[in-house]
């Protein structure tokens, strides 16, 4: 008749709890000061008829009498009944919290308790009761224990949260059931006293839903998240065959799935099951008389469930479905933690660019461009540094790209373009003997788009006092290249003011020779691989350069003579280099041979020198 017997009448503490049972909240036992209810005549048939489950419990704990409901209820007969311990009829000594309750309110201490328990009837099925011990009046010195059966009510609830926790398309878990299930695994006492200690999760979605939903409707993307579902279960089970437990699958909204694995046993483990993923959602599906294909990116994480939060362990597998995603879809990616660390910087970086340049923290070097020729400073590049507060000195490579996106390229190069004029005008008017040497500045095509490049040009200009022609501006050729219309209009307006417009590292690109003829450009910078090619020494014969590449940069250079152009040759890094550079008609050289990117005071000291290759004095790197 019950799950647990407990002999003998209430005489102290419980016996051990069960912790298969459910227990009694806090909020379920009445500790309000015990009030007698006023003296009555017995009612004992009202008690006899009752229809509901009721019995009189002496002091000690024993049934004095109990009706027919509560017989019936418990499968038994009201003789039966006499003389049980009741708290062993509707196991109330299976925690101590509740047995303690009962205790006082047998002393009379306490007015009441209240509590739910699941019995097993005689016949083998399983009952949820609410069971009630309220006292007597003081002359019948006992209490009235009332059992009311809730099993109905119970399996209502449960249904509700099945409904509830459970997504109506696919009937897969849904989100919330998926991180309670998630935050429950992530509890200590979850994985310290058995299993590995360690936690995996596929995080995927599917490419090319959005065109199948958006196409042929909800209905039939419904039922193909249906279908997926039924595929994902289907890999989740032969995962968890021969294991000790099988991954929760769950919908966490639109396309996107999960896939829980606790007590993984390793990285192993969850990329078999993302490639069975793969390979399973890869065969078509056929929905309501078509045959639809799709894919699926997979962020991939499995760490250990020490020291891990929900939060953080769906974060990590965002960000590791967007570089599924970002790396070409239809694959699987594990986490990363060295390249998430990068995102992490670049997140800090960019959220900390635009306020940089009020704080100052930005400065210029500047690499020579030497003369072929006669190996004296012509000019010199300004090359952007950030004196980052926690990351050091970076180089343009780390943070330019962001200022692209952000836009906030425009104010730093406003900023690069006055400091370098200011700089080079500086350096005129204090070597006033030698001739002044050209300054040239990198600007991004959304510079052109984004702000009025031609009048923020003439204002440094009218402001610093230096020369139209001592300020050349550099874009990459495929900027030059695909000018039209407002770019044209203001690299035109440029070079008519007298500034001269170089393409930086030509080559690379494909190029419209018939274009560049009619662009107003004035420079070309051969891009760095060409020249590498030229940097074997003669006398080295087991690594001679590819003669090709010395005949490819000189029909370059004659033809960029040919079209009025110069041509600066950059990564000039061996005096082999720069012969051979210099016998094939290149005009101006650029690279570690003559020096790296210095400061303003080391350009000074160069200024006028005869042979700046010698006084560099920096060589191979």
């Amino acid at each position: 008749m019950r799950e647990r017997a407990v002999s003998g009448t209430f005489e102290g503490p419980a016996p051990a709890a069960d912790l298969d049972r459910p227990v009694v909240t806090e909020s379920e036992i009445d500790t309000s000061p015990r009030t007698e209810p006023p003296s009555r005549p017995p009612y004992r048939s009202v008690f006899t008829a009752a229809p509901l489950a009721m019995a009189v419990v002496d002091r000690e704990g024993l049934v004095v009498s109990a009706n027919d409901a509560l017989a019936t209820l418990l499968g038994t007969s009201p003789d039966e009944l006499a003389g049980a311990v009741a708290a062993d009829m509707v196991d109330l000594a299976s925690d101590a919290r509740t047995w303690h309750a009962y205790g006082e309110v047998l002393r009379g201490r306490q007015s009441r308790l209240r509590c739910t328990r699941r019995l097993k009837h005689p016949d083998g099925h399983s009952l949820w009761v609410q069971v009630t011990v309220a006292p007597l009046p003081a002359e019948d010195r006992g209490v009235l224990l009332s059992v009311a059966d809730i099993s109905g009510r119970r399996e209502l609830q449960a249904r509700l949260r099945h409904l509830q926790m459970h997504d109506p398309v696919t009937r897969l878990p849904n989100r919330t059931l998926f991180f309670e299930r998630l935050s429950a695994a992530l509890e200590a006492e979850s994985y310290e006293e058995s299993g590995t200690g360690r936690i995996g999760l596929c995080y995927l979605d599917l490419d090319g839903f959005k065109a199948i939903n958006d196409t042929l409707g909800h209905r039939v993307g419904d039922r193909l998240l249906a279908a997926v579902a039924e595929r994902l279960t289907r890999c989740a089970d032969e995962s968890g065959y021969s294991r000790t437990s099988t991954p929760l699958v769950a919908r966490l909204g639109g396309d996107e799935f999960a896939m829980l694995v606790e007590d993984s046993t390793g990285t192993e483990q969850l990329a078999e099951l993302a490639e069975s993923v793969l390979e399973a959602i890869q065969d078509p599906f056929d929905i309501s008389g078509q045959r639809l294909s799709v894919s699926a990116s997979i962020g991939v994480v499995e760490r250990h469930a020490a020291g891990t939060t929900p939060t953080a362990l769906m974060q990590a597998a965002d960000t590791t479905l967007y570089w599924a995603k970002a790396d070409g879809k239809s694959r699987w990616t594990l986490f990363d933690p060295e390249r998430n660390a990068h995102r992490m910087t670049r997140q800090a970086l960019a959220s900390t660019l635009r306020p940089a340049i009020d704080r100052g923290e930005f400065q210029l070097e500047y690499q020579p461009l030497v003369g072929m020729e006669d190996d004296r400073l012509h000019g010199v590049e300004a090359l952007i540094r950030w004196n980052h507060p926690q990351f050091g000195v970076l180089t343009p490579n780390r943070f330019i790209g962001l200022a692209e996106e952000d836009g906030s390229i425009v104010p730093l190069g406003r900023w690069v373009l006055r400091t370098a004029c200011r700089q080079a005008r500086r350096w005129q008017l204090d070597h006033p003997e030698e001739p002044p040497i050209f300054v040239s500045v990198n600007v991004a095509v959304r510079q052109v788009w984004d702000s009025d490049l031609v009048a923020d040009v003439a204002e440094t200009l009218a402001e610093t006092g230096l020369a139209p022609g001592l300020l050349q501006l550099e874009l990459t050729e495929s900027a030059v290249m695909g000018s039209a219309g407002r770019p044209l209009q203001a690299l035109k307006a440029l070079s008519d003011m007298g500034v001269r417009i170089a393409i930086d590292d030509f080559g690379t690109g494909y190029s419209n020779l018939a274009y560049l003829s009619r662009l107003p450009v004035s420079v070309l910078k051969l891009d760095g691989s060409f020249v590498r090619g030229f940097q074997y020494d003669d006398r080295d014969t087991a690594a001679r350069p590819n003669p090709a590449d010395e005949v490819v940069v000189e029909a370059m250079i004659q033809l960029a003579h040919r079209l009025g152009l110069t041509v600066t040759a950059e990564c000039v890094e061996t005096s082999a280099q720069a012969t051979r550079l210099r016998r094939i008609g290149c005009d101006t050289g650029q690279g570690w041979l003559y020096s790296r990117p210095v400061s303003p005071d080391r350009i000074s000291e160069l200024l006028g020198t005869p042979d700046v290759q010698a006084e560099a004095g920096v060589g191979n790197p």
